[in-house]
This record gives structure tokens, C-alpha cells and sequence, in this order.
């Protein structure tokens, strides 16, 4: 069984405050809570893998203050925030701002337990292409200057002619290097090399 979600709840309302945490708790979620963005920041909590739920408007600072904050600091963890009917333009700033998600209240139990669902869903996908992304650049270190000469003009959709004709050698000696390319990558296809590409950034 997995480990539960790590959630932290920002808001000044304690009543509030304490009524998310019950039902994320309920929910099979691991909330913490925090009755200010202060104090979310003094606790400095590991966000690797976690989901923020803030109210928007709160003494000190306001729930986008908060986003822009983590924002600055590197920080990865998904931010949902809270929103009164007659904040808006808070809402619009906050998603200027870089949030996952902004709730209207009031809100139903279902809307907010899915949209931590979803952010955390976006964090664990974004996770798995960081991870396919180091994979494949460590396997792209391994080739030879020639090889990634090669390899580039492959992924442009260029054929062993052209390749060979631009690279000053013969079509034999390019598949000798695409054949490397293909080996050493762990690709077996052309369009298996240029996903690969694609996620490395090596093409646009």
C-alpha cells in the first residue's frame, strides 16, 4: 500500500482550517495544518511530494503571496487556493501566480478531494518524465561526438544520404553510427529515438 498524501492546510479560519483537515484525514490523506503562511514557512515542511491548500486572503500573507513565494524559491509542490465568491480577481492573480487550482467557495467535499487528487496526479507525472528525462541524457553522454552529430540529424528526419553527405562520410559509415546510436540509446525505432529527443530537448 502506498504512503498517504501529504497535504498542508493554510488558513486563518480555524474552524475552516479544522473541517479540511477532518475530511482529508477521512479521505485517506495526510493532512498538517498551519493558521498562517508564516507559520506554513517557519515549519519549512519537505515538499517533494505533497499537495498546498491555502485560503487566499489571510492577515500577513495572502494565499498568492504564498505562491509566488514557493515559486521563487524552487519549491514543486502543487498549491490549490481558496477563493471567496467576490475574489475574482484574487483567483486570476492567484493563477497568474503559478497556482494548480483555485476553489470558489462554498465548495463541496468531491470538488476539493478532486482536485488534490489531480494535482498530486500532475506531481507524480511530472516526477516520472523528470526521472525518464536523467535517464536519458545519461545514456545520451555515452555517445561519441560523431554519434550525436548523427543522432541529430536523425531526429531532424534527415535520410543516411543527406546525413552522410553532410557529415563528409559514407552511407555505410552512418549506419555503422546509427546502429551505435540506436544500440547505446535503447531505441528500437526511429520513432522510439525521436521521443526521446523530444523529452531530452534535444528537438523542439
Amino acid at each position: 500500500m502506498s504512503d498517504p498524501i501529504n497535504v498542508h492546510v493554510i488558513d486563518d479560519d480555524d474552524s475552516a482550517r479544522e473541517s479540511l483537515v477532518f475530511l482529508l484525514d477521512c479521505a485517506g490523506f495526510a493532512p498538517r495544518s498551519y493558521a498562517s503562511a508564516e507559520h506554513f514557512l517557519e515549519a519549512a515542511p519537505a515538499l517533494t511530494s505533497a499537495v498546498v491548500i491555502s485560503d487566499v486572503r489571510m492577515p500577513g500573507m495572502s494565499g498568492v503571496d504564498l505562491v509566488r513565494h514557493l515559486k521563487q524559491q524552487g519549491a514543486e509542490a502543487p498549491v490549490i487556493v481558496i477563493t471567496g465568491h467576490a475574489d475574482v480577481p484574487l483567483a486570476i492573480q492567484a493563477m497568474k501566480a503559478g497556482v494548480s487550482d483555485f476553489i470558489e467557495k462554498p465548495f463541496d467535499d468531491d470538488t476539493l478531494l478532486s482536485a488534490v487528487r489531480s494535482a498530486f496526479r500532475t506531481l507524480t507525472e511530472r516526477h516520472a518524465l523528470e526521472r525518464e528525462r536523467d535517464a536519458i541524457n545519461a545514456r545520451l553522454a555515452t555517445l561519441s561526438g560523431r554519434e550525436r552529430e548523427v543522432l541529430d540529424r536523425l531526429v531532424e528526419g534527415l535520410p543516411n544520404k543527406t546525413i552522410a553527405y553532410d557529415l563528409q562520410i559514407s552511407a555505410r559509415t552512418v549506419e555503422v553510427y546509427r546502429s551505435n546510436v540506436m544500440t547505446k540509446m535503447g531505441a528500437n525505432s526511429l520513432s522510439d529515438l525521436v521521443k526521446m529527443a523530444v523529452i531530452s530537448s534535444i528537438a523542439s
